[in-house]
């Protein structure tokens, strides 16, 4: 039992950060943009996020550094692809390149230190019940905070009059531009939130994950988010789904190194992102009645002037 709930708690806490990254690039897809920089935006939010902690003493701060972080780098990808119709998957690609880049320069000074992570809820009585108490109420309150996060995504989307235009957008830009919705703007908004939970998603590894920051420490969880975001077909519900199947498949390899599998170790280091394509290559093999993404997605939009 104990073996199973130490298991179920590592998978919560590996899935997390996807799942709030992926709900985020959700958001900013179903607007009808691509952006590729979501690996750049996490990296830098770990950064700023860890030396906001160390700074400050506060987990909390620490945290709205990262979303301030990751949202200042979504308006760089805002006005070279909005502002300027700059293509966006090359603008993708080079705000992740400049996000490695810059997070190691703010990093620097903090490499080698040391924080106390985020802290756990502690509800007597219910934390101590064997299996669930831990993985219901003993959680850190980035884990709350990704499903309260996710159920408030969806609630958006299909359930307000905001969503039903952030969709519009997303599906045909061209119709509602004309029936007078400001569609950069909207899309820009989108946009900032997609690097705020991006940027939130890359502080929770240093603040609750792994006490420390390293250089590269996202080890490509932006790119599984991004990659989520396909599995889930664009919506809220599969997207939990798709984050904790691979969140379990990350713990897995770990699992099974350490439980001496004889499988190389490089191999099972590279399951997450192995499942990765396979699902996205099952996924393109069985989806027979058309795409399901934003009709827009990824399209340059230039109101006339």
């Amino acid at each position: 039992m104990e073996l199973v709930e130490a298991i179920i708690l590592a998978v919560l806490a590996a899935s997390t950060p996807l799942l709030i990254a992926a709900t985020g690039e959700l958001v900013t897809e179903r607007s009808g943009v691509l952006n590729l920089g979501v690996e750049g935006m996490m990296i830098v939010g770990a950064a700023c996020g860890f030396a906001g902690a160390w700074l400050t003493g506060s987990i909390f701060v620490g945290a709205l550094f990262g979303i301030v972080a990751g949202t200042l780098m979504s308006l760089i990808f805002a006005l070279m692809a909005l502002g300027l119709a700059v293509n966006q998957v090359a603008t993708g690609l080079a705000l992740t390149i400049l996000g490695i880049g810059l997070s190691g320069l703010i990093g620097a000074g903090f490499v080698g230190e040391r924080l106390t992570p985020a802290a756990h809820l502690s509800i007597p009585g219910l934390t101590d019940i064997p299996l669930i108490g831990r993985v219901l109420f003993g959680e850190d309150a980035f884990v709350y905070f990704s499903i309260a996060l996710i159920i408030g995504v969806w609630w958006f989307l299909y359930r307000t009059r905001a969503g039903l235009i952030l969709r519009a957008c997303g599906d045909n830009h061209v119709s509602a531009h004309a029936l007078g919705y400001p569609v950069l703007r909207i899309r820009t908004f989108a946009v900032m939130f997609g690097g705020a939970c991006a940027g939130l998603a890359g502080a929770y590894l240093p603040l609750a994950y792994t006490p420390f920051f390293i250089p590269g420490m996202t080890a490509g969880r932006g790119w599984i988010a991004l990659a989520l975001v396909v599995f889930s077909s664009w919506r809220p519900g599969r997207l939990v789904v798709g984050a904790y199947l691979f969140g379990a498949v990350t713990i897995l390899q770990l699992h099974a190194q350490g439980w001496g599998v004889g499988i190389p170790s490089q191999f099972m280091s590279a399951l997450p992102y192995l499942a990765t394509v396979i699902v996205l290559v099952l996924l393109s093999r069985a989806r027979t009645g058309g795409s399901t993404a934003p009709a827009a997605l990824g399209t340059v939009f230039v109101p006339d002037r």
